[in-house]
């Protein structure tokens, strides 16, 4: 799994003209599946995202976690995080899992994010989707299960 992270002010996604996810402060995670990935990779990640110490403290400093501050996530599935444009000038999807183990891996991630205590909106699975966010920092991390 792939997970590009930003840190957020505020952000939403919308599908066909309908907002179907909103956060005020937190995260916005776009994830990204491949063919090997499973529920130890979702687990791996899900830990790893919410006890990551990206927010600032009193001086300033990034020691907090999400956990601390009690930010939410918004979820985005992105099979584009798997695109190769190693040759030619049109990206290779073959590195991104197939759209129904995808999408289970997913949902199973966001489950886990959930169990963990955190407030979790989603994109739509599959869907054309308009991502908002106001970058807070900007703060932006590539998290890889592998």
């Amino acid at each position: 799994m792939k997970v590009v992270l930003q840190r957020s002010k505020e952000a939403s996604v919308t599908v066909a003209g309908k907002v179907v996810g909103r956060i005020d402060s937190g995260l916005v995670l776009l994830v990204g599946v491949t063919h090997e990935d499973g529920e130890e990779e979702a687990a791996y990640l899900a830990e790893k995202i919410v006890h990551l110490r990206i927010f600032e403290d009193e001086e300033g400093k990034m020691n907090r976690s999400l956990l601390d501050v009690g930010g939410a996530i918004l979820s985005v599935s992105q099979f584009t995080l798997y695109g190769d444009c190693r040759k030619g000038r049109r990206p290779n999807f073959m590195g991104a899992a197939k759209g129904e183990q995808a999408e289970r891996i997913y949902d199973r991630f966001n489950e886990l994010l959930k169990e963990k205590g955190v407030h979790v909106e989603t994109g739509e699975f599959g869907a054309m989707m308009d991502v908002s966010l106001v970058n807070d920092g900007p703060v932006t991390f590539i998290l890889e299960s592998n």
